[in-house]
């Protein structure tokens, strides 16, 4: 094995203690973790207004990342949800001179211990966490996301994510000995002895295609997996959320580099609106590995075209709520509400259907029927957001047109109990905010509106015949058209058993009467699994061992000892 520089193996000696520590937690699964979450927290000093000023300085300009392959600049059209124009310039590479590039840096890395890979994956990691104020406006005026949740889950909670798939990476890759004398005794004669090595090989080139509305919190796993197992990475943004991606390559660019490596081990392959790079990149003959959150359409051409390499996918699903019973509906309407307007639903862990028999539910507050719920639940709403400030701190801005256009479809369905309105942001007076819909459906009758995603602000209230019905609407639509999420409210154990037998077989992480602090849209890295292979809505789980051991292979060499040996 190639020896690497004394500084990547510096990294490791620095930040073994944390390799380590990471590696116990996603044994443990208990809450941890090396990032701190909250803005203020004094270990980033200064670091709020150093990180916006770098977020300013970067508008309207070239991005520019030293030596990277390619010629000449590509603009991305990226336009703040909030309302003004990026005005950045990309470097422009083809898919061809990105992997070609990427593949030739790639041997060193590839020939690089898992521990002076791991080493030099938390360095990186450590310099994104110091850019986290950076990477968060970054974040917030690409996709959307109120100031808090970007600096959150696009900072501290997606550096976490990353680290927790590097720890898998590093211990699957150290699960066997590099080295072993094999001794077989004989009937007859002296035991044959041979010497046996044994190397964790990267698979090759991998891609990374980024979402538009998660583009660190979602990419970083696949990206850090794939540089732990020694294979290098092209990154391929969504068009209209590159900057965030464009400074965590420059970060890892500058860390390879100080390690002693080609920083090719990690290129942006930005393109322009006019530009349809994805497919050529996916499909390339030299690709190995593939990382694509999005739509499910092309997330399933992904999996049926890219047959050369892993792919690895988070699309579309329907995620649903079954409605049975509460002991606390105050608590349940409040956990929801936010649920629904936490970034303006646009994530894809936000309850879409609430599944409420027509007979009502059992409250605290006496029976609940389907259109009481819903109008209850919408009441909750309006006081929820009925601050702007507030509101526009919960909701964010919308990231697309395409949900402005869902959500006038959504009020030509059912019956609306609460309709979407315009919200004017009072910071960013051309911000585009929209509070979420509520419609009542009717579990048979509106069978085919609610059984596809809107993907945003829309949330139907649907009545079915029985909590068992409602049950059995919530398999059908998970093993049809896929879930991250699942939950059910219910003081009957023995709906809470039947809630969990439906999701095991449908393949669903379920939440169960959620009516506190926590949110079904929250998954915390080191504990919660985000998706799941076992439902057609992703074919991996963020982060478990089967995310990481396809991206490497154990090779090995023998030979026989001989007797001078």
């Amino acid at each position: 094995m190639t020896e690497s520089t004394p500084a990547a193996h510096e990294f490791f000696d620095m930040h073994r203690a944390l390799l380590e520590r990471a590696a116990v937690a996603v044994t443990e699964r208990d809450y941890w973790t090396p990032f701190p979450e909250a803005p203020k927290d004094p270990s980033y000093g200064t670091q709020a207004e150093d990180g916006e000023n770098a977020f300013k300085a970067l508008l309207n300009n070239d991005f520019t990342l030293p030596g990277h392959p390619g010629s000449g600049t590509v603009v991305s059209g990226e336009v703040s949800p909030y309302g003004f124009p990026l005005g950045l310039h990309y470097p422009h590479v083809s898919p061809e001179e990105a992997i070609q590039a990427a593949k030739a840096a790639g041997t060193a890395w590839r020939e690089a211990s898992p521990d002076t890979r791991a080493g030099v994956a938390a360095e990186i990691l450590l310099r994104l966490n110091a850019a986290s104020f950076e990477i968060a406006h970054a974040v917030q005026h690409t996709t959307g996301q109120p100031f808090l949740m970007a600096f959150q889950a696009g900072g501290p909670h997606a550096q976490d994510r990353a680290l927790e798939a590097v720890a898998y990476a590093w211990a699957e890759q150290r699960r066997h000995p590099t080295t072993a004398r094999w001794t077989k005794p004989q009937r007859k004669g002296d035991p044959i002895t041979m010497e046996k090595t044994f190397t964790p090989v990267g698979r090759g080139v991998g891609v990374l295609i980024g979402c538009n509305t998660f583009p660190t919190w979602n990419g970083y796993p696949g990206l850090f997996a794939s540089l732990a197992t020694g294979n290098p990475v092209v990154i391929k943004p969504h068009r209209r959320a590159v900057l965030p991606l464009a400074v965590t390559v420059r970060i890892a660019r500058e860390v390879l580099a100080d390690a002693g490596f080609n920083p090719d081990v990690v290129i942006l392959a930005a393109s322009s609106r006019t530009e349809r790079t994805a497919p050529a990149l996916a499909t390339h003959p030299d690709v190995r590995l593939v990382d694509f959150t999005g739509s499910t359409e092309f997330g399933t051409w992904l999996e049926d075209n890219a047959r050369q390499a892993h792919v690895y996918t988070e699309k579309a699903g329907i995620n649903s709520v079954v409605l049975d019973s509460t002991d606390d509906y105050k608590g349940l309407l409040r956990n929801l509400s936010v649920s629904l307007s936490l970034y303006s639903g646009q994530m894809c862990t936000t309850p879409q259907n609430l599944l409420v028999p027509a007979g009502g539910i059992a409250t605290d507050q006496g029976t609940k029927t389907p259109a009481e719920l819903a109008a209850d639940l919408a009441a909750a709403v309006d006081g929820l957001l009925s601050d702007a400030q507030r509101a526009c701190g919960t909701l964010g801005g919308i990231v697309s047109d395409g949900i402005l256009t869902r959500l006038e479809e959504a009020a030509t369905v059912g019956q609306v109990i609460l309709p979407s309105r315009a919200l004017t942001h009072p910071d960013y007076e051309n911000a585009v905010v929209r509070t979420p819909l509520i419609g009542l459906l009717d579990a048979h009758a509106d069978r085919a509106a609610y059984s596809q995603e809107w993907f945003g602000p829309v949330t139907f209230v649907i009545s079915t015949d029985s909590t068992e019905h409602s049950l059995e609407v919530l398999g059908s639509t998970v093993r049809e058209h896929g879930a991250l999420t699942a939950t059910v409210h219910s003081t009957n154990e023995d709906v809470l058993s039947g809630a969990r037998l439906t999701a095991l077989d449908a393949g669903v992480h379920l939440s169960e009467n959620l009516a506190g602090p926590v949110f079904v849209n929250q998954s915390a890295a080191f504990s919660d699994f985000h998706g799941t292979a076992a439902n057609p809505a992703a074919t991996a789980a963020l982060t478990d061992p089967a995310f990481v051991t396809g991206r490497f292979s154990i090779l090995q060499s023998r030979r026989h000892v001989t007797a001078d040996r």
